[in-house]
């Protein structure tokens, strides 16, 4: 079974191949970094734009890379939620106009669904069960992961997420956006000269604060008389310490919770060099394993899409053919049927 996946959620334009024997075939991204760079963040107008003047091409860039043809697609997935509704609307309109096209099924697949799946497009895949760390720009959550479409989330971030607050910390530094992968190189400069709070680390529960962290790093900034990159390393340095702590613990806190011993980390912040390092020891010294995606399969791509898609065929492939879109999809709505 042949099935294209495109991704549209936010501020990358992602399609892939997925043949359900032979596995991804290839997959094409457009970054639009540098189209908001310039405002600090992402622009949704903009970003809808953006993926109506590319998803095409890059369609057909792939399907001519992988020497094949629309002709043998056997169904289509697309991101239908969460994120931009523009961008969102994007990827559904083309995803069902093509499947109504061709009469071959589409599948609406849950964003957070395909990034907690991505590690699957590794030849070392977990088994289920497992938990799942996912940490991105607005998302940190742990998550019981038994099956496809089987998901309990254990715990949930109460205010920012990890990468808003990786975001928000480089912007408070002076950064370049996007701030979370710079940040990341500044801290690998410096030293261990400030201690940040690391909130909620010995709580009993699973959830996640780093709001109080961000402040915490304001409170730090403006006490320094003066601001040199030397500074801006160390605490950047703290920043990162602070964060990969909180994970690490909340993470092994949850597999000893539900005596599990596979833990899969994804997301934007998934590919944060000190997070793996730090996680990957904490594993081996406690008898865990852990999974990681690629680094290109951390961020928002359409390979995890459409393997999500060859996963979840028996379960939401439709053929009526309706854009729909659910910016606000929360991944505890996901079940089984859907």
């Amino acid at each position: 079974m042949l099935i294209l996946g495109i991704e549209s959620s936010c501020d990358e334009t992602g399609v892939a191949l997925y043949d359900s024997e032979k596995g991804l075939l290839g997959h094409k991204l457009h970054s639009q970094i540098n189209l908001h760079a310039h405002y600090g963040g992402v622009v949704p107008e903009l970003a809808s734009r953006d993926h109506i003047r590319y998803i095409i091409p890059l369609i057909q860039e792939l399907l001519k890379s992988c020497d094949s043809s629309l002709s043998k697609l056997d169904s289509i997935a697309y991101t239908s939620g969460p994120g931009l509704s523009g961008a969102l609307l994007v990827g559904s309109s083309v995803a069902e106009a093509l499947a109504c096209s061709l009469n071959i099924p589409s599948i609406p697949i849950h964003h957070l669904e395909g990034h907690l799946l991505a590690p699957m497009l590794d030849k070392n895949k977990p088994d289920f069960p497992f938990i799942a760390l996912l940490v991105s720009g607005g998302h940190s959550q742990l998550i019981h992961v038994r099956e496809v479409g089987n998901y309990e989330i254990l715990g949930d971030t109460l205010d920012d997420a990890a990468g808003e607050a990786f975001d928000k910390t480089a912007q408070l530094l002076g950064l370049s956006y996007p701030g979370g992968p710079a940040l990341s190189l500044l801290a690998e400069k410096g030293k261990d000269k400030f201690n940040l709070p690391r909130p909620l680390i010995n709580s009993h529960g699973l959830d996640f604060s780093f709001s109080g962290l961000k402040t915490a790093v304001l409170t730090l900034v403006k006490k320094q008389p003066k601001l040199t990159e030397s500074i801006k390393s160390d605490i950047a340095f703290a920043f990162q310490e602070s964060v990969t702590d909180v994970l690490v613990k909340k993470s092994l806190q949850a597999l000893k919770q539900t005596n599990l011993k596979r833990i899969v980390i994804s997301g934007g912040v998934g590919a944060n060099k000190k997070l793996r390092e730090k996680l990957t020891l904490s594993c081996e010294n406690n008898g865990f394993k852990s999974f990681f995606p690629s680094l290109e399969f951390c961020t928002d791509n359409g390979a995890m899409i459409a393997l999500a898609g060859a996963m979840r065929y028996h379960l939401s492939a439709k053929t009526d053919y309706k854009f729909l879109t659910k910016p606000r999809w929360r991944l505890s709505e996901i079940n089984s049927s859907t």
